[in-house]
């Protein structure tokens, strides 16, 4: 029986489309489930406040009756204005191990992408980067992260059948942080402190971050303006991302950074890892699935690091060895001896830079591919 496209047009069909990775990875001990919820939030648009800016299609893919891959097209306007040229984006991918299938899917994606006026399209990306992105092509026998993409290894013959080649790589580590900090570290730290007039802010509890948490995110904007594919997040995405996660972050896990005048300079968001949870609840954290996800925070030797920011007038000034002092000293509390880095660009040599101080492995590879678009459909 020959592949049908279906495009996504109700809740029924979102549904489908959310839930098709539960079943391709269901005997998949390293893929991540997402939580159906945000999910679903994520995509909608009239809850996702990227669709200011974005719009997108989705389509699913049937072979004999039943769903055999899934996929999605976007366009970023924001992100087309910085480059200056139109081009569109493909994400969630997953497919069956079918040629006809997914010669469907991309046929599909690109000609809508054609009808948009774009010149290439490149992907697996989100509608920001605050979304998972990048194939991953290296590391397919390692845990997943809640921050991540994870796929078979059958994926990237696909992609790179119909065309597609490397745009750019994010590369990941798993950190081994030492029982005791580096005293380089502690005395960079504590002269960056002094001279620059510098404290580290000291909470309790989550709430009391919450009066610096949009100036955390006014430094994320800043700092990775230059960094490649990066648009600044608008003020209702700031107020989506503070209500939705700064609620339950743990502060010693979120180490923030101010100046005299109380404004932040410099943060770094980490967590304790929350895979193995995710994997129990498999995308649900109700009735019980958030017990499992608190018993995670509370009793783990893992943990996820997410984002670092240092605003660009203190960056090359050794902020960094305050945050990586910092941290080191909730790792030690907390027992924790293995770190995932989560993914970052592989010409991001200031972040990759800092690695230095660990035992680490470089474990996992991701891709963004990219393909120029011809005028003609296919």
């Amino acid at each position: 029986m020959s592949v049908t496209i279906k495009e996504v047009l109700t809740k029924k069909d979102l549904n489908q489309f959310i839930k098709f990775p539960f079943g391709i990875y269901s005997n998949n001990c390293f893929w991540i489930p997402p939580l159906i919820t945000e999910e679903i939030n994520n995509l909608s648009k009239d809850k996702n406040p990227a669709f200011d800016f974005c719009e997108a299609s989705y389509w699913l893919a049937y072979k004999d009756g039943k769903i055999a891959g899934r996929i999605a097209g976007i366009i970023n306007k924001n992100y087309n204005e910085k480059v200056g040229k139109i081009t569109a984006r493909f994400g969630f991918l997953d497919f069956i191990d079918d040629g006809e299938v997914t010669a469907k899917l991309f046929s599909t994606v690109e000609n809508w992408a054609r009808e948009k006026n774009s010149v290439t399209i490149h992907g697996p990306l989100g509608f920001t980067d605050m979304d998972p992105e990048g194939m991953l092509i290296e590391g397919f026998e390692e845990l997943g992260t809640i921050a991540t993409i994870y796929n078979h290894p059958y994926y990237q013959k696909h992609i790179e059948r119909f065309g597609y080649a490397k745009e750019i790589d994010w590369i990941e580590f798993e950190l081994y942080p030492t029982k005791d900090i580096p005293e380089k570290i502690e005395r960079i730290a504590k002269t960056v402190l002094e001279r620059y007039k510098l404290r580290v802010l000291k909470v309790k509890k989550a709430k009391e971050l919450l009066p610096y948490a949009h100036q955390i995110f006014e430094v994320l904007n800043l700092a990775y303006k230059d960094i490649h594919g990066f648009v600044s997040l608008t003020e209702k995405q700031i107020d989506l991302y503070v209500k939705q996660y700064f609620g339950f972050i743990k502060p010693d896990f979120v180490p923030v950074i101010v100046n005299e005048e109380n404004r932040v300079v410099a943060f770094g968001i980490s967590m304790p890892s929350l895979s193995k949870a995710f994997q129990k609840i498999r995308g649900r954290l109700l009735p019980f699935g958030f017990l499992q996800v608190l018993k995670a925070m509370k009793n783990n030797n893992r943990a996820d690091l997410y984002l670092t920011g240092v605003r660009p007038d203190y960056q090359d000034k050794g902020v960094n060895a305050v945050l990586i002092s910092e941290t080191n000293k909730t790792y030690r509390k907390y027992n924790i001896t293995v770190v995932e880095s989560n993914p970052e660009l592989e010409t991001n040599s200031k972040i990759l830079a800092q690695w230095r101080f660990y035992d680490k492995r470089q474990h996992k590879r991701r891709r963004c591919y990219i393909k120029q678009l011809s005028t003609t459909e296919l």
